[in-house]
């Protein structure tokens, strides 16, 4: 197949790249400021299967041509796949410990969270961030977060985790400064729970 014809199987993007990766940002930025609470991205994207509209807008928001990303197996060699590295221009990598981003699809198969790059004393911030979609953000096991940006505290309840999803988070948050930050993505919705967050499961 000729590559224009590879180019033309490539779903579009934003229509307004500027501003809707600025919006895209925001929200983002503030989710992560405010850890459990929601950002919803709407649904005028429509990314190839494999990503939904809240892990297609984080990608098109922060990948770049200096973020090597780490792409869940499932979606290497897919239209997925095609898709950012289009659209992102993002370098990708089989090494979890080298990505800057990692998008997971399937968590109870990925790597454990301390598999990626957690940082150092020089460059703590330089930390992986794993984009981690999720079957929904409700009816799953709820934990209750507090820490930074959280008033008191709050409880998330993603479904679809391994059952060591959230002592991992917990191991991640004894790490600080260092350790990775999750954003949890499910359909055009999306949770963060940083590494300064603290996690209390229920009944632990």
């Amino acid at each position: 197949m000729s590559a224009a014809l590879e180019l033309e199987k490539i779903q579009p993007a934003f229509a307004d790249p500027v501003r809707e990766s600025q919006i895209a940002f925001r929200k983002i930025m503030e989710a992560v400021a405010r850890p459990g609470t929601r950002a919803d991205f709407g649904s005028d994207l429509h990314p190839p299967a494999g990503l939904g509209a809240a892990a297609a807008n984080v990608a098109l928001a922060l990948l770049d041509f200096e973020t090597p990303v780490w792409l869940d197996p499932a979606l290497r060699g897919t239209d997925a796949e095609a898709w950012v590295r289009f659209h992102c221009g993002c370098p990708l990598t089989v090494d979890p410990a080298a990505a800057a981003f990692a998008i997971v699809t399937d968590a109870k198969t990925a790597p454990r969270l301390d598999s990626f790059n957690l940082g150092d004393a020089r460059y703590p911030d330089r930390s992986t961030t794993v984009i981690l979609q999720v079957e929904s953000l409700d009816d799953g096991e709820a934990v209750i977060l507090s820490g930074p940006g959280v008033k008191d505290v709050i409880a998330v309840a993603p479904s679809g985790l391994p059952e060591t999803f959230w002592g991992q988070m917990q191991d991640n948050n004894a790490k600080f400064q260092f350790g990775v930050d999750v954003l949890i993505v499910s359909g055009s919705a999306l949770t963060a729970v940083p590494r300064s967050s603290n996690i209390q499961i229920q009944g632990g």
